[in-house]
């Protein structure tokens, strides 16, 4: 069994080369692809995962979105981590 991935601050998050994430024009929605594996996450998903580039760290992430929102970046950060570990958790993100 492989260690699992902790997501902090300063996590660096990717989509792992075998996982894409796609917008699928027959459902309208965004999908991530993985073999054998759809996952439809939600908005609030959709924009943290397109920005999960392998080079934005998660305080990055946050920042930007907490910019783009008027949010608090305090609580967007919060959100973005739970999110991403939730995907790591599922094999969806590396970091």
């Amino acid at each position: 069994m492989s260690e699992r991935v902790i997501i902090t601050g300063e996590s660096i998050p990717a989509l792992p080369r075998h996982i894409r994430l796609k917008h699928d024009e027959t459902r309208d929605a965004w999908v991530l692809l993985a073999p054998e594996r759809v996952l439809m996450p939600d908005e609030i998903a959709v924009e943290i995962l397109q920005r999960c580039d392998g080079e934005a760290s998660v305080y990055g992430i946050a920042a930007t979105l907490a910019g783009e929102f008027a949010a608090p970046v305090e609580e967007i950060q919060i959100d973005v981590i739970d999110t991403l570990q939730d995907l790591a958790d599922k094999g969806f993100l590396t970091a």
